[in-house]
């Protein structure tokens, strides 16, 4: 099965499929069907590596098993039998079986769990002669079932811990962005490392480290392990040259300028921590300061960043006028371009600004939307 093209998805935050799209484009990836919270793909074993290192905003990479119709629990697991397991589970794995289902027939899940699980160890079995019962002390395979109007997908889960798990930040403040809506954040505006990028709210400095590494070309992933590193199917020597082709794509030499500032000296301290944690910290100057005294020059910069919400902060009045204050200060940097997530729908009203682009998005649980304020370009150098 896995000598050939084999299908994979890469899943994501509702509002973020285009971007992932995009990131694997840069991979070198062609063949894609786009669909809410995922983006399917097609690729080779050794691709299974390349995605779960390099994708910064996708929450994890899935082996796709099969899709099918599945209207009756004999029909789940007659076409769940009919999947090559045997080419993929060695007999010592670790298998657990997960599933969801919306708009189907088959709406209890744990029934669906029982007999998909029912269907993969007699397929097995039929591999695995001797084994009577399968104990599951090897490595971790994590099998979805997903039900969606009635169609069955089955998936394998090669990521293990969610991607946006990059293995630096060992603190954080309250209510932190998760890594990989923030560098979606970056991806999403015109910031290049020529420019100097400000975060004048950076609690733990999830924002001014992911676009050091994207400034840098730092692989996100490339200081963790993944769960198919242990897979039999996968050889360590995929690993192993994956991540010295990602070392040898950092970029050492250019100048990055990056200035996150808060008025928490704790977070400040977290963040330059968790910077020191990659190497970072000689790229971005960390200040601990009220946004309202900093000196900034009138020269391009880009704003990224998450204020507080309402939701963060007990009185709507601090926060509105918080929202005052930041439009008046960026109206003296006029040629500055600002990029702002909050879940305050009255926000371009306080801003003092409607948004050139407004998206979207999702930080954790809280519907929010993504400001766009392009701002002039930079004369060419």
């Amino acid at each position: 099965m896995l000598k050939d093209k084999i299908d994979l998805i890469a899943t994501s935050t509702f509002g973020l499929e285009a971007v992932v799209k995009r990131e694997l484009e840069a991979l070198g990836f062609e063949d894609f069907n786009v669909e809410n919270g995922k983006v399917n793909f097609k690729g080779n074993i050794e691709d299974i590596a390349l995605a779960n290192i390099w994708l910064r905003v996708a929450d994890r990479v899935l082996l796709k098993m099969g899709e099918f119709k599945a209207y009756s629990f004999e029909e789940l697991y007659n076409k769940t039998y009919a999947l090559p397991w045997e080419d993929i589970i060695p007999r010592d794995a670790n298998f657990l079986i997960e599933g969801k289902s919306v708009k189907s027939k088959l709406y209890s899940i744990s029934d669906s769990q029982r007999i998909v699980e029912k269907a993969i160890v007699n397929k097995l079995k039929t591999k695995y002669k001797d084994v009577t019962w399968f104990e599951k002390s090897g490595p971790r395979y994590r099998i979805e079932v997903s039900l969606l109007k009635d169609v069955a997908t089955l998936t394998i889960d090669t990521s293990g811990a969610g991607l946006h798990k990059r293995g630096y930040r060992t603190r954080q403040g309250e209510a932190p962005l998760k890594e990989t809506l923030a560098a979606a954040m970056v991806l999403l505006s015109y910031w290049n490392k020529d420019r100097l990028l400000w975060d004048p709210f950076c609690g733990s400095g999830t924002i001014p480290i992911e676009a050091a590494m994207i400034g840098r070309s730092i692989a996100p992933g490339l200081d963790r392990k993944f769960d198919a590193e242990e897979w039999e199917i996968m050889d360590k020597n995929i690993w192993r040259s994956a991540r010295k082709k990602a070392f040898e794509k950092i970029d050492y030499k250019s100048n990055i300028d990056i200035l996150a500032c808060d008025i928490n000296p704790r977070s400040v301290d977290i963040a330059i921590e968790n910077a020191t944690n990659l190497g970072l910290e000689d790229d971005i100057q960390f200040v601990t300061k009220d946004f309202r005294n900093m000196t900034l020059k009138n020269e391009y910069g880009v704003v990224i960043t998450n204020p507080p919400y309402g939701e963060r902060i007990g009185e709507a009045e601090e926060v509105e006028q918080l929202y005052i204050d930041l439009g008046e200060k960026m109206k003296e940097l006029d040629t500055w371009s600002n990029y702002l997530i909050t879940s305050d729908k009255g926000f371009e009203k306080l801003f003092g600004k409607k948004a050139d682009r407004k998206r979207k998005l999702y930080n954790g649980r809280i519907e929010v939307d993504y400001y766009q304020y392009y701002g002039p370009r930079p004369p060419k150098k």
